[in-house]
């Protein structure tokens, strides 16, 4: 799962929508709301950004291979405990609850944290599954490469940009 700037947008639509139609959680001012959203988003993109430029510069200190990157980040991302991969819908379905219960912009919460996690955890995963569609259909394109090699690895970011370039995900 992966969270790309361009749905954040929608992301932060759908929660209004899943959340406050509904009545889970009552607001006083809506868009004030969205905009809090939207900064655990963005706050999630950035921290993301900033353990991969950190795991980037560690295997470039010790002479590692570029395909220890994921372990190197993921290390990283435990120690600081911050969800990457899977855990990341975790992770941002509790700082979104989290602010919930301190915004100012929340009047009311009918529903509680398990029923508002599930809800956010609903949503997120929705539109945060183009990261596997993604792979899939990058898969396709280059299934005549094997797995692990470098040719593989540079045919497969290829390939990916021009996948993300198609649907706007850039």
């Amino acid at each position: 799962m992966r969270l790309y700037a361009s749905k954040i947008s929608h992301i932060t639509d759908a929660v209004s929508r899943s959340l406050v139609e509904p009545g889970h959680i009552e607001t006083n001012d809506r868009e004030e709301f969205k905009r809090d959203v939207e900064s655990i988003l963005r706050e999630y993109l950035r921290k993301d950004r900033e353990l991969t430029e950190t795991a980037k510069d560690i295997l470039e200190r010790r002479g590692l291979p570029y395909s220890d990157l994921f372990r190197t980040k993921r290390q990283l991302a435990e120690r600081e405990d911050f969800g990457i991969g899977d855990e990341s819908i975790n992770w941002i379905a509790n700082q979104l609850v989290e602010l919930f219960m301190r915004s100012q912009f929340v009047e009311e919460i009918f529903a509680d944290d398990a029923q508002l996690r599930r809800m956010l955890k609903e949503v997120l995963r929705r539109h945060m599954q183009a990261d596997d569609d993604l792979d899939r259909e990058v898969r396709r394109h280059i299934k005549h490469l094997s797995e692990g090699t470098d040719s593989f690895e540079i045919e497969y970011q290829k390939q990916l940009e021009a996948v993300k370039n198609k649907y706007g995900l850039s």
